[in-house]
């Protein structure tokens, strides 16, 4: 047990030697040279192409130790617990509170549970004229508002409580061609990725529950999920194809492959986690990646999944992965 104390220690032990070590060198390096260069003798044997090879030295250091402090921040393949799903999960949403919603392929309900995998609630989908139906995707506001996708009636429906006592309805609120993807990025309003049409529409809601400000950002190429992005904007992953980058007045800000120059195989599942960092779920690769908003991509998970469709974050670093592969929803610790 000692010897794996000590093995486990020693590359903590080189790599803060080697800070210190560079530490040391720029503090001298530092003292050494300001008051050189503050006399008016010039640089004395200093060159320009010695200042430019600096400049690119120090540059490509700058990167390797950005990339070397996001590696710190995470862990990989940190497999806290598997929550069995009675079926393929279509739609994945958690909560502030850590409560988690789930839309299954053929199962008409919306099933409410802990992130210990107890259920808390199963809230059936159906309508008074066409009865029940599928949801595609669910998601909630801090508020409690539920909204949920079916491409059969091609709408978006909401769940409303009548009064405090009673059992609430589901209320249509718009009607698009292919509506799939839920979310609500950071002013409030309501995100939905419409598949075939390949356009993502944006809208608030009132208190009646009338659609505000319907706007709409069109040019994509079958849009599957989308979630809130970072500084108000939002991200939509593109089936067999990208992860698309939004800005919060709907302006394209490029995508995640041609600014990490990262391949994807089919992204799914997409989330934005408190930090920044975009999350998504590759599914033919079968692997979940972060990219944080400077430096490299990081590999969260690498192994175990069959078939990851889903993502979103939890409270304390906690990563959660739909896996229509095992019928599961696994939950990870990604954050250290």
């Amino acid at each position: 047990m000692a010897h794996a104390k000590d093995t486990g220690r020693q590359p903590k032990e080189e790599f803060l030697r080697a800070m210190h070590a560079l530490q040391a060198i720029s503090d001298h390096t530092l003292q050494v040279a300001s008051p050189l260069l503050a006399h008016p003798g010039g640089l004395g044997l200093l060159t320009g192409p010695h200042l430019h090879h600096l400049a690119r030295q120090s540059r490509g250091l700058c990167v390797e130790l950005d990339h070397v402090g996001q590696l710190l921040r995470f862990q990989q393949d940190r497999l806290l617990r598997q929550i069995p799903t009675p079926g393929g999960v279509r739609g994945l949403h958690c909560s502030l509170d850590g409560t988690l919603y789930l839309t299954f392929d053929e199962s008409p309900c919306i099933q409410i549970l802990d992130l210990s995998g107890h259920s808390l609630h199963s809230l059936p989908c159906s309508l008074p004229g066409p009865g029940a139906f599928v949801s595609e995707d669910v998601t909630v506001t801090g508020s409690g508002l539920m909204l949920v996708s079916s491409l059969v009636h091609k709408a978006v429906f909401a769940f409303h409580h009548l009064s405090k006592t009673s059992k609430g309805e589901w209320v249509k609120i718009l009607t698009f061609a292919s509506p799939r993807g839920l979310g609500v990025d950071a002013l409030g309003r309501f995100l939905v990725a419409d598949y075939v049409s390949g356009l993502i529409h944006s809208f608030s809601l009132s208190s009646s529950f009338k659609a505000l400000g319907l706007t709409t950002v069109s040019g994509l190429c079958g849009p599957r999920y989308v979630s809130n992005g970072p500084d108000g904007g939002f991200v939509v992953s593109e089936e067999c194809g990208d992860v698309r980058l939004f800005g919060h007045a709907h302006q394209s800000l490029g995508s995640l492959g041609s600014r990490f120059q990262h391949p994807f195989g089919n992204p799914a599942g997409v989330c934005t986690d408190a930090q920044d960092n975009i999350i998504v779920a590759d599914e033919q690769r079968k692997e979940v990646t972060l990219f944080p908003p400077t430096g490299a991509p990081v590999r969260l998970v690498s192994k175990g999944l069959q078939r990851p469709t889903g993502v979103a974050c939890a409270s304390h670093g906690r990563l959660l992965v739909v896996d229509n592969g095992d019928n599961c929803v696994k939950i990870f610790k990604y954050q250290i």
